[in-house]
Protein backbone atom coordinates (compact mmCIF):
# COMPACT_ATOMS: atom_id res chain seq x y z
CA UNK A 1 0.00 0.00 0.00
CA UNK A 2 1.66 3.61 -0.99
CA UNK A 3 2.02 5.56 1.81
CA UNK A 4 1.77 9.49 1.56
CA UNK A 5 2.30 12.27 4.02
CA UNK A 6 -0.50 15.33 4.24
CA UNK A 7 1.51 18.38 5.99
CA UNK A 8 -0.93 21.43 7.14
CA UNK A 9 -1.71 22.82 10.40
CA UNK A 10 -4.89 23.10 9.71
CA UNK A 11 -5.98 19.53 11.48
CA UNK A 12 -9.29 19.32 9.51
CA UNK A 13 -7.45 19.84 6.50
CA UNK A 14 -5.26 16.85 7.43
CA UNK A 15 -7.58 15.13 8.24
CA UNK A 16 -10.53 15.75 5.14
CA UNK A 17 -7.57 14.74 2.88
CA UNK A 18 -6.44 11.88 4.86
CA UNK A 19 -9.82 10.65 4.68
CA UNK A 20 -9.81 10.88 1.20
CA UNK A 21 -6.82 9.53 0.46
CA UNK A 22 -7.99 6.31 2.76
CA UNK A 23 -10.91 6.10 0.84
CA UNK A 24 -9.10 5.64 -2.44
CA UNK A 25 -7.26 3.12 -0.78
CA UNK A 26 -3.78 4.81 0.00
CA UNK A 27 -2.46 4.55 3.83
CA UNK A 28 -1.84 8.14 5.24
CA UNK A 29 0.58 9.82 8.12
CA UNK A 30 -0.30 13.23 9.30
CA UNK A 31 2.37 16.45 10.16
CA UNK A 32 1.04 20.15 11.04
CA UNK A 33 4.35 21.67 10.33
CA UNK A 34 7.67 21.09 8.46
CA UNK A 35 9.49 20.05 11.56
CA UNK A 36 6.99 16.96 11.94
CA UNK A 37 6.95 16.27 8.28
CA UNK A 38 11.13 16.15 8.19
CA UNK A 39 10.90 13.95 11.57
CA UNK A 40 7.98 11.69 9.56
CA UNK A 41 10.14 11.07 6.93
CA UNK A 42 13.21 9.60 9.11
CA UNK A 43 10.76 7.12 10.39
CA UNK A 44 9.55 5.52 7.73
CA UNK A 45 9.08 5.39 3.72
CA UNK A 46 6.88 8.08 2.32
CA UNK A 47 5.64 7.49 -1.38
CA UNK A 48 4.54 11.14 -1.73
CA UNK A 49 3.95 14.64 0.40
CA UNK A 50 1.11 16.84 -0.16
CA UNK A 51 2.40 19.90 1.27
CA UNK A 52 0.92 23.54 2.79
CA UNK A 53 3.40 26.20 2.51
CA UNK A 54 2.51 28.87 5.50
CA UNK A 55 2.74 26.84 8.54
CA UNK A 56 4.61 27.51 12.20
CA UNK A 57 8.09 26.51 13.51
CA UNK A 58 9.39 25.40 9.64
CA UNK A 59 6.94 26.31 6.23
CA UNK A 60 6.47 24.12 3.94
CA UNK A 61 9.38 25.73 1.44
CA UNK A 62 12.15 25.90 3.94
CA UNK A 63 10.83 21.97 4.53
CA UNK A 64 10.80 21.24 0.82
CA UNK A 65 14.50 22.35 0.34
CA UNK A 66 15.86 20.02 3.32
CA UNK A 67 13.74 17.18 2.12
CA UNK A 68 15.46 18.01 -1.67
CA UNK A 69 18.96 17.08 0.03
CA UNK A 70 17.60 13.44 0.30
CA UNK A 71 14.77 12.62 -1.13
CA UNK A 72 13.54 13.17 -4.63
CA UNK A 73 9.81 11.71 -4.23
CA UNK A 74 7.12 13.64 -5.04
CA UNK A 75 5.55 16.71 -3.71
CA UNK A 76 2.39 18.50 -4.29
CA UNK A 77 2.17 21.76 -3.03
CA UNK A 78 -1.28 22.64 -1.72
CA UNK A 79 -1.73 25.95 -1.15
CA UNK A 80 -3.85 29.33 -0.49
CA UNK A 81 -1.49 31.44 -1.91
CA UNK A 82 -2.49 31.49 -5.92
CA UNK A 83 0.36 34.94 -6.92
CA UNK A 84 2.53 33.21 -9.85
CA UNK A 85 5.29 33.76 -8.33
CA UNK A 86 4.17 31.18 -4.98
CA UNK A 87 4.21 28.44 -7.97
CA UNK A 88 7.12 29.25 -9.57
CA UNK A 89 9.02 29.58 -6.20
CA UNK A 90 7.72 26.31 -5.28
CA UNK A 91 8.42 24.37 -8.39
CA UNK A 92 11.82 25.72 -8.60
CA UNK A 93 12.59 24.56 -4.99
CA UNK A 94 11.79 21.11 -6.36
CA UNK A 95 8.09 20.34 -5.93
CA UNK A 96 6.57 18.96 -8.79
CA UNK A 97 3.04 20.41 -8.81
CA UNK A 98 1.34 23.13 -6.99
CA UNK A 99 -2.82 22.77 -6.16
CA UNK A 100 -4.59 25.92 -5.06
CA UNK A 101 -7.17 25.95 -2.19
CA UNK A 102 -9.71 25.34 -2.08
CA UNK A 103 -8.92 22.00 -3.75
CA UNK A 104 -11.26 19.63 -6.23
CA UNK A 105 -11.14 16.42 -4.55
CA UNK A 106 -11.47 15.01 -8.21
CA UNK A 107 -8.05 16.70 -9.37
CA UNK A 108 -6.38 15.63 -6.31
CA UNK A 109 -6.52 12.75 -6.16
CA UNK A 110 -6.21 12.60 -10.16
CA UNK A 111 -2.56 14.05 -9.87
CA UNK A 112 -1.70 12.12 -6.80
CA UNK A 113 -1.87 8.77 -9.00
CA UNK A 114 -0.29 10.79 -11.64
CA UNK A 115 2.88 11.55 -9.79
CA UNK A 116 3.51 8.26 -8.20
CA UNK A 117 2.67 6.00 -11.37
CA UNK A 118 5.69 8.56 -12.73
CA UNK A 119 7.79 7.86 -9.87
CA UNK A 120 7.71 4.27 -9.72
CA UNK A 121 8.21 4.24 -13.53
CA UNK A 122 11.36 6.08 -12.81
CA UNK A 123 12.32 3.18 -9.90
CA UNK A 124 11.47 5.43 -7.14
CA UNK A 125 13.17 8.06 -8.59
CA UNK A 126 16.95 6.78 -7.93
CA UNK A 127 19.68 7.05 -10.06
CA UNK A 128 20.55 4.22 -12.52
CA UNK A 129 24.09 4.28 -11.32
CA UNK A 130 24.16 0.27 -11.99
CA UNK A 131 22.75 0.94 -16.13
CA UNK A 132 25.39 1.18 -18.32
CA UNK A 133 23.38 3.27 -20.98
CA UNK A 134 20.38 5.45 -20.81
CA UNK A 135 18.60 5.19 -23.88
CA UNK A 136 15.88 7.62 -24.98
CA UNK A 137 14.26 7.95 -28.49
CA UNK A 138 17.56 7.88 -30.93
CA UNK A 139 19.58 9.54 -27.82
CA UNK A 140 21.91 6.88 -26.17
CA UNK A 141 24.45 8.00 -23.23
CA UNK A 142 27.10 5.43 -22.28
CA UNK A 143 28.65 5.07 -19.28
CA UNK A 144 31.50 2.70 -19.72
CA UNK A 145 32.21 4.76 -22.30
CA UNK A 146 31.61 7.89 -21.13
CA UNK A 147 29.99 8.91 -24.73
CA UNK A 148 27.01 10.07 -26.55
CA UNK A 149 25.64 8.68 -29.30
CA UNK A 150 22.50 10.76 -31.53
CA UNK A 151 20.64 8.60 -34.23
CA UNK A 152 23.69 6.54 -34.30
CA UNK A 153 26.51 8.89 -34.59
CA UNK A 154 28.47 9.46 -31.69
CA UNK A 155 28.58 13.32 -30.61
CA UNK A 156 31.74 14.91 -28.56
CA UNK A 157 30.60 16.90 -25.13
CA UNK A 158 32.86 18.13 -22.74
CA UNK A 159 32.69 16.89 -19.11
CA UNK A 160 30.38 19.63 -17.72
CA UNK A 161 27.89 19.10 -20.63
CA UNK A 162 28.23 15.59 -20.57
CA UNK A 163 27.71 16.09 -16.43
CA UNK A 164 24.38 17.92 -17.50
CA UNK A 165 23.19 15.54 -20.13
CA UNK A 166 23.44 12.50 -17.63
CA UNK A 167 21.43 14.14 -14.71
CA UNK A 168 18.74 15.39 -17.50
CA UNK A 169 18.22 11.74 -19.14
CA UNK A 170 18.59 10.16 -15.33
CA UNK A 171 14.68 11.73 -14.69
CA UNK A 172 13.37 12.31 -18.16
CA UNK A 173 10.43 14.72 -17.77
CA UNK A 174 11.49 15.72 -14.43
CA UNK A 175 12.00 19.97 -13.87
CA UNK A 176 15.58 20.94 -12.59
CA UNK A 177 16.00 24.97 -11.81
CA UNK A 178 19.49 26.08 -12.89
CA UNK A 179 19.88 26.24 -9.45
CA UNK A 180 19.76 22.42 -9.01
CA UNK A 181 21.73 21.84 -11.78
CA UNK A 182 24.35 23.94 -10.89
CA UNK A 183 24.35 22.10 -7.55
CA UNK A 184 24.55 18.96 -8.58
CA UNK A 185 27.20 19.14 -11.44
CA UNK A 186 29.40 21.83 -9.85
CA UNK A 187 28.91 19.93 -7.07
CA UNK A 188 28.67 23.68 -5.00
CA UNK A 189 26.13 26.09 -3.70
CA UNK A 190 24.54 28.19 -6.12
CA UNK A 191 25.75 31.70 -6.69
CA UNK A 192 24.16 34.50 -8.38
CA UNK A 193 24.62 34.41 -11.77
CA UNK A 194 25.02 30.55 -11.91
CA UNK A 195 21.32 30.86 -14.62
CA UNK A 196 23.36 32.05 -17.10
CA UNK A 197 26.25 30.04 -16.38
CA UNK A 198 23.49 26.82 -16.99
CA UNK A 199 22.29 28.52 -19.90
CA UNK A 200 25.16 28.71 -21.83
CA UNK A 201 26.18 25.10 -21.25
CA UNK A 202 22.90 23.72 -22.31
CA UNK A 203 23.00 25.85 -25.66
CA UNK A 204 26.01 23.98 -26.06
CA UNK A 205 24.41 20.47 -25.48
CA UNK A 206 21.28 21.55 -27.93
CA UNK A 207 23.92 22.59 -30.29
CA UNK A 208 25.29 18.75 -30.72
CA UNK A 209 22.74 16.73 -29.91
CA UNK A 210 19.83 18.13 -31.44
CA UNK A 211 18.86 18.00 -35.39
CA UNK A 212 18.03 21.84 -34.82
CA UNK A 213 19.12 23.77 -31.99
CA UNK A 214 16.23 26.09 -32.18
CA UNK A 215 13.69 23.68 -32.42
CA UNK A 216 14.94 21.01 -29.82
CA UNK A 217 13.72 17.72 -29.43
CA UNK A 218 15.12 16.49 -26.62
CA UNK A 219 16.54 19.03 -23.99
CA UNK A 220 13.13 21.40 -23.10
CA UNK A 221 13.09 24.89 -21.24
CA UNK A 222 10.24 25.46 -18.98
CA UNK A 223 9.53 29.04 -18.82
CA UNK A 224 10.26 30.94 -15.99
CA UNK A 225 11.44 27.24 -13.65
CA UNK A 226 14.29 25.77 -15.70
CA UNK A 227 15.16 22.67 -18.06
CA UNK A 228 13.88 18.74 -18.57
CA UNK A 229 14.89 15.95 -20.67
CA UNK A 230 11.89 15.18 -22.74
CA UNK A 231 10.95 11.38 -22.48
CA UNK A 232 10.45 9.07 -25.04
CA UNK A 233 10.39 5.37 -25.76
Amino acid sequence: MERILVVDDNKEIVYSISELLKYEGYETVKAYDGMEALAAMEKQEIDLILLDVMMPRLNGLSALMKLREKSKIPVIILSAKTEESDKVSGLVLGADDYIEKPYNPAELIARVKAHLRRYHAWGGGKPKEDEDQIVNGGLVLDRKQRLVIVEGEEVHLTATEYKILELLMEYPGQVFSAEQIYENVWEETSVYGVENTVMVHIRHIREKIEIDAKKPRYVKVVWGIGYKMEKYN
